[in-house]
């Protein structure tokens, strides 16, 4: 039997790790989810999920100037080759080896890769018509001591700028030049984490993991950077031409100096040191930059949540907030410069952030922990989640953003049931409550309890909605409430092991409850009559259950 189902959206989490990038016309966010990729577009306010996925998480990305081919790297190092048009994977390939950064050139004729304590430098997809694999390598730049973790390229894709753990940045040419060859920026104490170029101009800003920032003054700039063309014939040695009528050879005539731009090397000063510490009051690590080279904006992220924008090269302070607790794992600038990407790992949240009217574009927060729970409204418009995290979000499956979120459990949420008119969702958790949400005004209406501590496992809603239920795996008891007026109206013994799952179901016109139990039970309560316990049922194994619309399933 063949069905047709097809991958549509990921609802639940919003970042995990790695870079965020924008697209070229700054109306898409794509971030790393796991071993997929997430659209969100901020235009329309909806969100997609690329319909491709690796084995191992994605650590890195980058896309083509053009927005078309994505590059994503996975923690492996295997690498994808994605088209963002046909949304389809292109090539694979794989490194073995973990890959820190990858960028694409500004005129998107090559991409550069850290690659242990080299630097490979691929031509990009699409320049080469006589060769298949997309990944053709170019060349491979050496020197540095320990692994590569950084990439920055020059306005005019001529040098690039790499970063390494042995404390050193280093700048090499793409092509042979007579006045640079490879040149080495030392002067940090900690991992250079980001290198940025200057915009049009060979000026660089290096950072360290310890929040140190060097600023390198360049003597030479960009327009005097001379790149030597391929296969350039050495000029020949000029022969004296010889009179035969005179005894002396014609004099030769003086060959033209060489330019000074072809002769001189050019050379680095460290104009400025500033240290992020003064600003951060604590020993807390840089985690995260980006320099916009155009506005000459840079901002960087720390491990204690906070992140700080100053204008370049002044380092003069722009703003200083903060997110939170957790680290910040990325930041980016979209292509105007106006709008800044923020990326927490611990607490799952993706952030666009206008920083010059300071609101927000965008903020999303997934599950930051496990998700346990699921369940679709009756009109399957929304869909609410429950994690280990003790939050209830409520999603659009239409658009695929989270619009409320629910903090008041305590504890891991073990189930979820919206009530059948969709204006109320339960959710039962191990904090022994068991809590109503109004859908329309976002507020916790009512909380049940019972009379000595329990852990409710799972939990039913009677179809007309006056009525829930909750089970317990360590007292191995029912309970049942009122949910008009939150009392409690019954306490159902019998199981004698936690309680798996519980339903309301229809026998004729009587409305029955059913519950399975690890004890390898299934029992039927008519608690709207006799209120006691109608039928026991034995199964083979632990049991749990799916409920329909006219009948509850148990499966063993």
């Amino acid at each position: 039997m063949k069905f047709a189902y097809k991958f549509q959206n990921l609802l639940g989490t919003v970042y995990n790790q790695g870079n965020i990038l924008f697209t070229p016309d700054d109306n898409t966010v794509l971030s790393p989810v796991g071993n997929r990729i997430s659209a969100f577009d901020l235009k329309r306010n909806k969100s997609q999920t690329l319909p491709v996925e690796c084995h191992k998480s994605f650590t890195c990305t980058a896309l083509s100037p053009n927005g078309v081919i994505l590059i994503a790297v996975a923690e492996d190092g295997e690498a994808l080759v994605i088209s963002l048009i046909s949304k389809t994977v292109l090539h694979k390939h794989r490194f073995n080896r973990k890959v820190y950064d990858i960028q694409f050139s500004p005129d998107g004729s090559r991409f550069a890769v850290t690659f242990q304590n080299d630097v490979q430098l691929f031509t990009a997809p699409g320049q080469r018509s006589v060769d298949f694999n997309p990944f053709h390598l170019e060349r491979v730049f050496f020197g540095s001591h320990d692994e590569t973790t950084c990439i920055d390229w020059t306005s005019d894709s001529k040098c690039f700028a790499v970063g390494a753990k042995d404390m050193n940045t280093r700048v090499y040419p793409v092509k042979r030049c007579p006045n640079l060859g490879v040149y080495s920026l030392g002067g940090h104490s900690d991992i250079v984490l980001h290198c940025f170029f200057a915009k049009d101009s060979l000026n660089l800003y290096s950072l360290s993991r310890s929040g140190q920032l060097c600023i390198w003054a360049c003597d030479t700039s960009l327009a005097d950077l001379w790149v030597a063309e391929e296969n350039e014939p050495e000029e020949p040695e000029e022969v004296p031409e010889v009179d035969p009528l005179s005894e002396f050879p014609a004099a030769k005539e003086p060959r033209l100096p060489v330019e000074e731009k072809k002769s001189n090397k050019i050379a680095y000063t460290k104009s400025a040191r500033h240290y992020y510490r003064d600003l951060t009051k604590d020993h807390s690590t840089l985690t995260s930059a980006c320099f916009h080279k155009t506005t000459k904006i840079l901002v960087a992220g720390f491990s204690n949540g906070s992140f700080f924008l100053h204008e370049m090269p002044d380092f003069t302070l722009i703003h200083s907030l903060s997110l939170g607790e957790q680290s910040i794992t990325a930041a980016v600038f979209n292509r105007r410069g106006d709008w800044l990407a923020l990326g927490t790992t611990g607490l799952g949240q993706l952030v666009v952030w206008e920083w010059q009217s300071q609101c927000f574009v965008l903020k999303q927060q997934g599950h930051y922990d496990q998700l346990m729970t699921l369940t679709y409204s009756p009109d399957g418009q929304y869909l609410a989640t429950g994690g280990s995290d003790g939050k209830v979000k409520l999603w659009n499956t239409s658009s695929g953003f989270c619009f409320v979120t629910f903090n008041e459990h305590t504890a891991s949420v073990t189930a979820l049931q919206f009530t059948h008119s969709g204006k109320a969702v339960i959710s039962s958790s191990l904090d022994g409550t068991v809590r109503a949400f109004d859908t329309t005004r976002y507020r916790n209406f009512r909380t049940f309890t019972s009379p000595r501590p329990a852990q409710f496992s799972c939990l039913a809603v009677d179809p007309s909605g006056d009525v829930v239920c909750a089970g317990s795996q360590d007292s191995f008891e029912l309970f049942v409430w009122s949910v008009q007026t939150g009392r409690l109206l019954e306490i159902l013994s019998g199981h004698e092991a936690p309680i798996s799952g519980v339903a309301f179901g229809n026998a004729g016109e009587n409305q029955l409850l059913v519950s399975s139990s690890w004890d390898q039970t299934v029992r039927v309560w008519d608690i709207f009559k006799s209120k006691s316990q109608q039928e026991s049922v034995r199964v083979h194994s632990e049991g749990t259950h799916w409920q329909g619309r006219k009948s509850v399933v148990v499966a063993c």
